[in-house]
């Protein structure tokens, strides 16, 4: 990674262009609004996961999630079908978007972890719902935040899964780089880094300490199928 291009950047610039017109289109908005609510709903994911990577053993539940429901090698849903679904192309006939839609968002066959809804819940745990409600009333989604998350956590575990195919990265280098991201997240503060700052702070206290390390989705799966 750049040291200039974050990882919330670098997925942005990804989904520019017909997939963000296909998310505007799902959501009923209009692509200036779906782009604004990405630009937000992206850093509090990636700053989530990075807080969840902060200890050794939530590095490694990361790293094995990516490797084995992430990972185009596994066969799982990998970025390129997921942005290939946005754009309408191979593979969907009529299906294009809302073929990709009915899985991510937990449709009938194969959810697994590519659902969007678990990934969600493994990311934020019980602050699922408070994460959502602080995105609709940032961006003006309401309702809708809930949705633009589930679509967007599979883009954003499977971005980091060819990332660590490309790079060899293990658990380490991972926690690194999501630490490194959620650090400049927080640092420019604005709608994502004030709502991810609230997240973390679970205990209230204004600050974040040990005690919060571990009520942000506990362990990445700790709820093993």
């Amino acid at each position: 990674m750049t040291s200039n291009a974050s990882l919330s950047d670098e997925l942005m610039g990804q989904l520019q262009g017909a997939p963000m017109q296909g998310l505007a289109q799902q959501l009923g908005i209009d692509s200036v609004q779906a782009e604004q609510a990405v630009g937000v709903a992206l850093p509090m994911l990636f700053g989530a996961l990075g807080q969840n990577a902060a200890q050794p053993q939530g590095a490694a539940d990361l790293l094995g999630a990516l490797q084995r429901d992430h990972s185009s090698a596994n066969g799982a849903m990998d970025l390129g079908s997921l942005v290939g679904g946005l754009l309408g192309g191979s593979g969907g006939g009529a299906g294009g978007l809302g073929s990709i839609l009915g899985a991510v968002l937990g449709g009938g066959s194969g959810g697994g972890q590519t659902n969007g809804g678990s990934i969600l819940g493994n990311i934020f745990g019980g602050q699922r719902q408070q994460a959502e409600s602080q995105l609709g009333q940032a961006t003006g989604l309401g309702a809708n935040a809930g949705q633009l998350m589930a679509l967007l956590a599979p883009l954003v575990m499977s971005f980091l899964a060819n990332r660590v195919q490309s790079q060899g990265m293990g658990a380490n280098d991972l926690g690194n780089a999501l630490g490194q991201e959620r650090s400049q997240i927080q640092a420019q503060g604005g709608a994502a880094g004030g709502i991810l700052g609230s997240l973390l702070d679970q205990n209230g206290d204004g600050k974040l300490d040990v005690g919060d390390l571990f009520k942000l989705g506990s362990s990445f799966l700790n709820g093993r199928r």
